[in-house]
């Protein structure tokens, strides 16, 4: 029982004291809990004169360009890594897996030098590269997964009434398999909307996502505007999880790095 109530702490801990930075309008030691409340930086974030909402635009439209190249990548990759007999099948999935097995930073500063001599830095294209980059290891893995876990006596039976192998996939493979396409997009959306080391090196100062700003208002001591831009952030990533355990079912999970 003590530990179910430690774990419950440290779980919505960090939550209620965000809860709390939010609607404090005044806040000093040595007072445990907000000398006043209120909801005026909660006006000041959705001001339409503010930073927050074009953060926030910026954001949800680099995680939507994100999901449009990581699928375009994955799609396909999926199917060839689930379907076909690809030498060096296993060192291909693992190659997806590289950019989560070096340090982020050391990653991050030498794509930015790489993409300042290309034009790249300060645009959204590069920003999307790097979050699709960062992203593919999840849309490859689970889009194998949900290939990888379609009955192929169907697809069969598509093919022994005269269907072609490209109408086999688009009338009976895929969408079988949409489900866990559609939770890997949304882990990518999600990686994307949260990442901050990437947009930091490739992006500032041109592109202010709402994870730079929450970064910014914290540096700055503005624990308010930061709170609140965490909880806003807090909002889809809940959402979208309870969407991917609908989608993700346990055959698809069960394939996943097979």
């Amino acid at each position: 029982m003590l530990g179910l109530a430690a774990f419950a702490f440290l779980l919505f801990g960090p939550l209620a004291n965000l809860v709390l930075w939010s609607v404090a309008e005044r806040w000093y030691t040595p007072f445990k809990l907000p000398v006043s409340y209120g909801l005026r930086y909660w006006e000041v974030v959705f001001r339409p004169t503010g930073d927050a909402m074009s953060s926030l635009l910026t954001s949800v439209s680099i995680a939507c360009l994100t999901v449009a190249v990581a699928l375009a990548v994955s799609v396909p990759a999926g199917y060839a890594l689930a379907r076909l007999k690809l030498p060096w099948r296993t060192a291909l999935m693992i190659l997806f897996l590289l950019p989560q097995a070096f340090p982020s930073v050391a990653i991050y500063i030498n794509v930015a030098r790489v993409f300042y001599s290309i034009g790249l830095t300060g645009t959204i294209t590069g920003v999307v590269l790097v979050h699709a980059a960062h992203g593919l290891v999840y849309s490859v893995w689970i889009a194998a997964a949900a290939f990888a876990a379609v009955d192929r006596d169907l697809e069969l039976a598509a093919r022994n009434i005269g269907a072609s192998p490209l109408r086999t996939f688009f009338t009976v493979t895929l969408p079988l398999a949409a489900p866990g396409i559609m939770a890997s997009a949304i882990f990518v959306f999600l990686e994307s909307l949260d990442e901050f080391t990437g947009t930091f090196f490739v992006g500032v100062p041109q592109v202010t996502t709402l994870p730079l700003l929450l970064y910014n208002a914290s540096m700055g001591g503005n624990y308010q505007i930061a709170s609140i831009t965490a909880l806003i952030l807090l909002v889809p990533s809940v959402l979208f999880m309870i969407v991917i355990e609908r989608f993700l079912k346990a055959d698809v999970l069960s394939k996943v790095g097979q």
